[in-house]
Order: C-alpha cells, then structure tokens, then sequence
C-alpha cells in the first residue's frame, strides 16, 4: 500500500515538473514562433546504431510530442530523418541538415528540436553556423532540457559552450576508439582483412588461401620480379598470358568466395611492396595522406611505407610467401626504379642504352641522359648548375659514342660464353612454359570440377520438379561449353608452346648464340633489351671528359668488381680543340702545296684516319675548303709571277671581253687562242695582246655551228713573240 502511494507521489511530482518546465519554456515561444514550422531534426552516427540503439530513436521522434505541448500544430511540425546513419562531424555529406539550413534561412522555421546539440552538429563551425543563421531569422532551438533563444546573450553563451562540449565529446570518443585500436594492433591481432593468398579464419586465424591455383599466382609475381626486376614487367607478363590472380571477395552476399580476375598494376605493387607476404603484421603501413574535410581527396592514401616507418610490424607472425631478407631486397629494387638522381631505375624505352649508368669523372655526380627534340640524346651533368662551388662545367658527351663502346666490350665479354648462354636460355625457356602449362592445367580442373559440380546438383533434383531442373540443365551445359573453350585454347597454346623445345629450337636458339653481334644489331632486337643484357655486366660507366679537348677518358666497372680503362674521342665546338690539330694544318698544307683539289685533300685525309670536329663524318669538299681559307693558304690564282706578258686567266680575260666563262674554255680547247695550263694543271692561262683582243671581239659577235669554216681569219691566232716557260 505504501509502494502504490509513493509510486503515485512520484508520478505526480514528475507530472508537476513537467507542466513546471513546459510553462517556463513557453515563455520564449511567441505568435511569430507559432506560425512557423517546428522542425524536428533526427540523427544517429551509424546505420549499426539505427538498428540497435532503437531507444534513442524512440525518444528523438518523440519530439513531436513535445512541439504539440508547445503549441505547434500537428500539421505544421517538420520532422527531417534524411541523416540516419550519418556522422555529424560535417556539413557537407548531411543532405538533412543542409535542408535544415535552407529552411531556416527561407523564414519558414519557428523552432529547431533536437535531442541533444550533438545530434544536430558536432563541429563548432557548423554549430555556429546554425545559431547565427537561427538568430537572423528568428528561430528558436530547442532540446530536452530547454529552449534558447539565440538573440539572448545568456541562451548563446550557453549554446556555445554545448556547441564545444559536444565537439570535445565527438575527440574524446575518437581518441579512446583509436587508441584501443592500436593497442590491440601493437598485439598483432587486428587484423580487419588480408590480401590476395590468405584467408582469414572465423577464429580470427590468418592462412595461406587453401586453393592451389591462387597462392601459385601468388608465387608467380614474386618469381617473374626476380626476373623481371619491374613490377609493370610482372604486370605486362600476367596480361600477355592472361594469367588471372584469385581474389576473396569481402563484401555483399557472395563474402568469402573465390573469384578470379585479371590483375592490375596497382594490385602487382601492392603485393610486392605488402610485408604479409614475408611473414610480418604490420599496422599503419601507408603514409596518412588525409587532408581537411573541407578539401578534396579526404581518403587518398599513399606508399607503403618502410619496415622501421610503420606504427606495427612484427616479424614472423604470418605465414610467409617469401623469406623476410628477400621482401628487404625487393623494396630496395622498387626504390631504385624510381629513377632519381641517386638511382640506376628499370632498363625503359630510349635510345641511349646507358641511361642511369654514367657517372661523371669529376664531381662522381650521375649524368642524366638528355633528348632533345633535334638532336641525338647525349649524357650530361647538370652538377654545375646545382652546385655553384664547382670550378667549372663538367661537360656532356653524345650517347652515341660511349654506347658504341660499351656495346662492343659487351659483345666481347659475351663471345666466349656462347654455348653456356645458348644452355642457359633453353632451360629457361622450357621453365617458364612449365609455369604457363601448370597454370593452364589448373584452370582446366578448376573448370571441371564447377562441371561436376553443377551436374551432382542437376542429379539431385527430383524429376518432376521441372521447373528446377531446367535452370540447373542450363547451367551445366553453359560450364561445360566453358570448359570446352579452355580445352581448345589450351590445345592451341600446345601447338606454339610445347612445354620441350623441338631439336629444331634448340639448333635455331644454339645458332643465335653463336652469332651475338647479328644478334645484338638485328631490329627485332629493341634498345630496352640491349639495355637488360648491359645491366647484367656493367654496372657503372664513369666519364672524364677533358676541357677543351675531344679526349675522353672511359672507365667501366663490370659486374663482380673489374675495372677496364677506355679513351673515345667527342665532338668539339672548332678544329683548334683537337689534339692533333697542328698535325691536321701541316698536311692540308702538304696537299695543297702538292696541288690537289679540294676533293682530293678531303680522300686522302679520310684516308690517314683524320676527324672533323664534330665526329659526324668524314672529311668534304666544303669543310676542307673552309680549312683552307682558315690557315690563308692561296692557290695559284692568287700568287704573284704566275702571268707573263699580255697573259690571262679566263674569268678576267672573259670580263674583259664581256662573254662567259666557257665561251673562253671553248676557244681555248678549239685552237682559237694560245693557251697553256698551270703547272698543277688546275687551270688555264691564255695569252692575248692588243690584235687579239680586237680579233676576239669580232668573234664573240659570230654565232652558229659553222664559224670556223666560214670565217677563217677570225680562228686563227697569230703567231706569239715567243713561248713562255712550262
């Protein structure tokens, strides 16, 4: 009896409080409120918390009842849900809020009902946001414990003090989640998903994938990068053969499943550069590339990141794929195909086949290769550029020459390994058609047993259930008409690919190594392969190019630490850089002093193994021409004590008379004038006095085939005074 008396008491009291309040907060509710719309704004942070947490949602549309207490009308209360499942850290992703907002700002808003202040914002930006734009135009805010007007100071104060409380709450939460997470990843034992090859047990166990055809692509990728050296290469090689990798999906009904897909570049990096596949939990394994919300790209991730970088990794945790030594190996190698300055990167398309080998002699710099639209590509340091404390410019040199050179000792080193290389290249090649067969037959049998798989489920229906049995009929045929296809494609590839090479292979791949140079200059053979096959011998080419010279002196270091001295000549900028340049000048003279023609000089220059200064070519007519006038060397026109009395060269003695050159050399060949050749017998000299000359004038007037026969007097020369020295 006393129960039921206090329990009535305290129902009364509640009810008492409860008029109290409602009385205290209708105070601040007005005519122009009531005309308004009353929103009631409903939010939970996660869709689990939308199914679980069905309290909170009760009490937040429970609202309504309290805006009928109010005063609002039934029908002019505005209840918005549109952000069910929606954190409330940000504006931008809550299409409910936003219509708040619009509502609001359009005068159609009396009052805001929220639960608590964290359900409608958990950013002071955005809380502030909504105060300013409420008190511009009139609303009011309310929650379960009062209504606040943000035109008073008090309410606001008070407002914003909740807006910072609820924002500090929302940081408190993250940070007690996220530090669990950690200490349960510094443990080894979050494990949220794993790559392709393992599974992850119901246990929370992690294994190697138990299907044999997805962990042996597993190990095909780490196998072709021990070849390769180039996760694009691993990437080009799974495509050409359309080798798909088994994905486990972990998402949606089919969760867990196998499923084979053909991989993707960005999939072949990840497996490379995941320490899983060397044994080790590692948490926090990429760099945090998250900016502020208000930026895009709010998820982007970036690199993994080094072993001793990651905020977990744990050794010998997992089960491995490869030893841990090897996976520090493969990071190295995808960090030296970066190409930077201080790396040798991947053998890639070009024609310079020492890019990223080259080292200069002088400031130990690498020379980057340059290419130039209009010329060919060269190597150069831009160390003088960078390092203003270097004496001078070290120099470039044309990719030309020093890849001659490299190629020919390569080709020298390789001669004597013929027959182990034609060896080596045969078991090789029957190995990796080992690996594509092995794949086939997989597929094969994974394709048959979806067969017998799908036949078993057609067996056990009931005969009678047609309905049934005609979809099951359908698929089986539709997986046996897929087996068939694999069958045949595997028969064609059998046909070009036998897993033993033919004796006719065999012969044809032992010719090839016997003839390497034909080999080396063939066009099937492209620069990139040239570049494997120098990369595996050499492995730096270091350059000191003199000043002012076309002397270069060449040191290659070989794989396994020999060292071989070359020297190669460069182009230079003018002949007076070349070291032999005063033995150059003392045989032109030679030659010209003898003579001969500008052609002549170029032959027998080219001849004694002479060089241009630019190294493109031989000597010609026009660049020994240019020499010539260079060291003023004059030929016979120009010298004195050449003519003797009332003698001519024919380009004076052709303007003299006002007619062309070959008019002069016709009578000259003709008889028609006295003439005789210098002692080079370059050129001609005529002799002609005052008589002649009026006797040539005449004649130069006459025109036709038959002058000599019809104007005698005017051919014939007269006789000289006396005939000058040959």
């Amino acid at each position: 009896m006393n129960a039921i008396k206090t329990t009535a008491i305290c129902d009364y009291n509640d009810d008492k409080q409860s008029v109290s309040l409602l009385g205290k907060f209708s105070s601040k509710v007005q005519d122009r409120h009531l005309c308004k719309l009353a929103v009631v704004y409903v939010r939970q942070s996660t869709q689990r918390q939308v199914v679980e947490n069905r309290e909170s949602r009760e009490r937040q549309y429970g609202l309504v009842n309290r805006a009928e207490q109010l005063g609002w009308a039934q029908e002019r209360i505005l209840v918005i849900d549109d952000d069910q499942g929606i954190s409330g850290s940000s504006a931008d992703n809550r299409p409910g809020f936003q219509r708040l907002m619009t509502e609001v700002s359009l005068k159609h808003v009396g009052i805001v009902l929220g639960l608590e202040l964290s359900r409608l914002s958990r950013s002071c930006k955005d809380w502030h946001h909504l105060i300013e734009v409420c008190g511009v135009f009139g609303a009011l805010l309310g929650d379960e414990d009062s209504i606040y007007d943000p035109l008073d100071s008090n309410d606001r104060l008070l407002l914003g003090m909740k807006g910072a409380m609820s924002e500090f709450e929302l940081v408190t939460i993250k940070n007690r989640l996220t530090r669990g997470v950690q200490n349960k990843a510094a443990r080894g034992e979050l494990i949220l998903s794993v790559p392709i090859g393992y599974v992850k047990l119901s246990g929370g166990e992690v294994v190697k994938d138990p299907d044999e055809q997805a962990r042996s692509m597993v190990e095909l990728v780490f196998e072709k990068f021990e070849e390769t050296g180039s996760a694009y290469g691993v990437f080009r090689y799974l495509a050409d053969n359309q080798l798909k990798m088994g994905f486990r999906l972990h998402k949606g009904p089919r969760r867990g499943e196998l499923e084979f897909r053909l991989p993707t570049s960005a999939r072949v990096l990840n497996i490379l550069k995941h320490p899983i596949y060397a044994g080790a939990y590692g948490y926090a394994m990429r760099r945090n590339c998250k900016m502020h919300r208000n930026v895009d790209n709010l998820n982007e991730k970036g690199w993994f990141l080094s072993p001793e970088d990651m905020g977990v990794c744990l050794r010998d945790r997992m089960p491995a794929y490869i030893t841990w030594d090897q996976y520090l190996a493969n990071q190295a190698k995808l960090q030296e195909n970066r190409s930077t300055r201080k790396s040798k990167g991947i053998p890639r398309r070009g024609d310079a086949l020492l890019a990223g080998l080259v080292r200069c002699g002088r400031c130990h710099r690498q020379m980057i290769t340059s290419y130039k639209t209009d010329k060919l590509p060269s190597y150069c340091c831009d160390e003088f550029v960078r390092n203003q404390t270097l004496e001078g410019y070290c120099g470039r040199l044309a990719a030309k020459w020093i890849d001659e050179l490299v190629s020919s000792q390569v080709l020298r080193a390789v001669a004597p390994a013929a027959i182990e290389l034609s060896e080596a290249a045969t078991k090789e090649i029957e190995i990796e058609r080992q690996h594509l067969h092995r794949q086939w037959n997989l597929k094969i049998e994974r394709a048959q047993q979806e067969c017998d798989r799908a036949r078993r489920r057609y067996e056990a229906v009931e005969p009678e259930n047609r309905l049934v049995a005609r979809t099951l009929e359908s698929d089986w045929e539709a997986l046996l008409i897929d087996l068939q296809n694999i069958e045949d494609d595997y028969e064609r590839f059998k046909s070009t690919s036998p897993i033993q090479l033919s004796d006719q292979e065999k012969l044809r791949i032992k010719s090839l190594s016997s003839s390497v140079p034909e080999v080396w200059r063939a066009e099937s053979t492209t620069n990139e392969h040239r570049k494997i096959i120098i990369r595996c011998l050499v492995d730096q080419v270091i350059l000191t190019i003199e000043d002012g010279t076309e002397n270069v002196d060449v040191t290659i270091l070989w794989q396994g630490g020999f060292r071989s001295q070359h020297a190669i000549c460069k182009a230079v900028g003018s002949y007076s850089q070349l070291s032999d340049y005063e033995q150059l000048c003392k045989r032109i003279e030679e030659l010209h002093r003898q003579g001969l023609h500008h052609r002549e000089i170029a032959a027998q220059l080219n001849e004694e193994g002479f060089r241009t200064a630019r190294r493109r070519g031989k000597f010609t007519t026009q660049n020994v021409g240019d020499l010539i006038r260079r060291l003023n060397l004059r030929g016979e026109l120009f010298r004195d004590g050449m003519l003797g009395k009332d003698e001519w060269w024919i380009p004076d003695l052709a303007d003299k008379l006002g007619v062309i050159q070959q008019k002069v050399h016709y009578w000259a060949r003709q008889g028609w004038v006295h003439s005789r050749r210098t002692p080079t017998g370059k050129h001609w000299i005529v002799w002609a006095d005052r008589e002649e000359l009026r006797r040539l004038r005449k004649l130069k007037k006459l025109h036709g085939s038959y002058i000599a026969k019809n104007h005698p007097v005017l051919v014939t020369p007269k006789d000289r005074p006396s005939d000058p020295d040959s």
